[in-house]
């Protein structure tokens, strides 16, 4: 399993002076520790009108600087936000390839169809939104590969276009689809790119399934959109690692991991999102062919009783002010959080490696914990990286 940083450029209040461009130079020094310690990518978020929630509108300007004042640790864009009034096909693709170019081959693409905030935002029709990621996708590898390329859809039409640069990479970078629903996972897994989730509010045993549905799509994908199968499972939560589990907790590893909860859940009104979520499982269902592997697993779920994090994030989406101890004791207690001493957090990095995870996104710079504790964290898990990122044996 590959150990990479997870980045959104958090930014929580209260602000001191100068307080956004602390950040910036602070995510280009945990990338340039990150280099030296080994962890494989470095993630970069793409999101818009977040306030203090994350910086990170424009990420691919940030994932330039850092390819410069790094060699090895590869950089992910998790993910562009894929509908055309965020960023036309053509662009994304321009862009990627320079970062190639500029990172010396080093990029990893990931796409999304964003939520509703954004959309609203951008004017986008939530109606269109994932037909014009489906044709992102669709598009982007297929500007990499051809001199002309040609593409007629509602909305686009292309006609004979050379899009340049061509990426360093060939035949091109990895792709990848930001998820978080069954469906998204199949969708992933059927287009032959690698999948992006989040294990924050997930216990491990689902995520274990979640990992099964993606494998048995991608197994069965013939037709990629690319010119192959990235047949990987990358997954971000909150790590925070000091050197013992009362230091963790001294540096407001409770704390943060509430801040987050809320302020996401809250960011992309996760209440709206759920029940569209809900309508799509529930046509699935009902589909005369049985909803393919996302019907299959949303029956094998069906009779589970509500996770107590589930009653929990249903409390904070009611508007309810949970306290941090209670978020935090509940959201530890499935396993998804990794926060404690080296020790505690290797047997937590353990139980991940063990679900066959190719990448942990690990989301350190989060909430108001200091960055002097932040960048101990960083430090101490790039030391257990070779336990669990090992060359295979010959």
């Amino acid at each position: 399993m590959k150990i990479d940083l997870f980045n959104e450029i958090q930014n929580p209040r209260p602000w001191p002076a100068g307080h956004e461009q602390q950040r910036f130079r602070k995510a280009i020094e945990q990338a340039k520790l990150a280099d030296e310690l080994g962890y494989g990518c470095w993630w970069q978020v793409e999101h818009h009108g977040a306030g203090e929630f994350s910086l990170s509108s424009a990420p691919e300007l940030l994932l330039a600087a850092i390819s410069q004042h790094t060699s090895r640790i590869r950089l992910g864009h998790a993910a562009v936000l894929a509908p055309g009034r965020f960023n036309h096909p053509i662009r994304i693709a321009e862009r990627a390839a320079t970062l190639d170019h500029l990172s010396g081959g080093r990029v990893e693409l990931g796409m999304t169809r964003s939520t509703i905030p954004e959309w609203r935002l951008f004017g986008i029709d939530p109606e269109q939104a994932r037909a014009q990621t489906r044709q992102a996708f669709e598009m982007v590898p297929g500007m990499w590969t051809s001199d002309r390329f040609s593409y007629h859809s509602d909305p686009y039409r292309i006609d004979d276009v050379s899009v340049v640069p061509k990426p360093l990479q060939q035949p091109h970078p990895p792709l990848w689809q930001a998820a978080a629903s069954p469906s998204s996972f199949e969708d992933a897994g059927r287009r032959g790119v690698g999948v992006l989730g989040t294990t924050l509010w997930e216990p491990l045993e689902r995520v274990g399934r979640m990992i099964g549905l993606y494998r048995a799509a991608a197994t069965a994908c013939t037709e990629p959109v690319g010119s192959f199968v990235n047949d990987q499972v990358a997954y971000f939560t909150f790590v925070h690692c000091a050197e013992t589990d009362e230091q963790a907790m001294r540096n407001g590893a409770a704390a943060a991991a509430a801040w987050y909860t809320v302020t996401a859940l809250t960011f992309f009104e996760a209440a709206t999102e759920f029940a569209a979520t809900m309508r799509r499982h529930q046509d699935l269902l009902g589909a005369p062919g049985g909803g393919g592997l996302t019907g299959r697993f949303l029956r094998g779920e069906a009779g589970n009783a509500p996770t107590d994090a589930q009653l929990l994030i249903g409390r904070v989406l009611q508007g309810e002010e949970v306290p941090d101890d209670e978020l935090f004791t509940v959201l530890a207690a499935q396993q998804s959080l990794i926060v404690g001493s080296p020790d505690t957090c290797r047997e937590k990095l353990r139980a991940y490696a063990d679900l066959g995870i190719d990448r942990l996104m690990c989301l350190q710079q989060i909430g108001s914990i200091p960055d002097d504790a932040v960048t101990t964290s960083i430090r101490l898990i790039g030391d257990l990286i070779p336990e669990f990122d090992r060359a295979p044996a010959a």
